[in-house]
């Protein structure tokens, strides 16, 4: 009896990866790139206009809305040295006339006080607005780090 061997199988070593953590690891990334794709696709379109040339200045000079801190509005015409102070409504009327005497090409540019708050700048685009005109551009001072 004590001449009986006991022989022990050796097991083959595998030289596999088990790829199912993986799976479950992109799966879950699949998932949570499926719910946040459409969340980062809101935007606003923005109309940019495109030029291959250096800014110059126009040869025409723009009409300007200027909003106070006090509430009033300034209506700054080309070749006047000091704008005009009009209220909403009348300065609506002044816009809507001007827009139906110059077309879709009438630009007006909207300038503030720095001391004036954000909500007059607004609101004097919504006076804009409501005026019939589209081609609006806000004005503002290059400061000292301009280049």
């Amino acid at each position: 009896m004590s001449g009986t061997v006991i022989r022990r199988k050796r097991r083959k070593l595998k030289s596999e990866i088990n790829v199912v953590p993986y799976i479950d690891v992109m799966l879950v990334l699949l998932i949570i790139f499926m719910v946040t794709a459409p969340l980062l696709t809101l935007s606003v379109d923005v109309k940019l206009p495109s030029s291959t040339a250096l800014a110059t200045a126009d040869s025409s000079e723009p009409y300007v809305v200027v909003a106070y801190p006090d509430g009033r509005y300034g209506l700054s015409l080309p070749g006047a040295s000091q704008p005009e102070i009009l209220a909403d409504d009348a300065l609506m009327q002044r816009l809507a006339a001007m827009r139906n005497q110059q077309g879709s090409e009438l630009r007006i540019m909207v300038a503030a006080d720095g001391a004036a708050p954000y909500q007059r700048v607004i609101d004097a685009m919504g006076v804009l607005r409501n005026a019939g005109i589209s081609n609006v551009t806000l004005i503002s001072d290059a400061g000292g780090n301009a280049r």
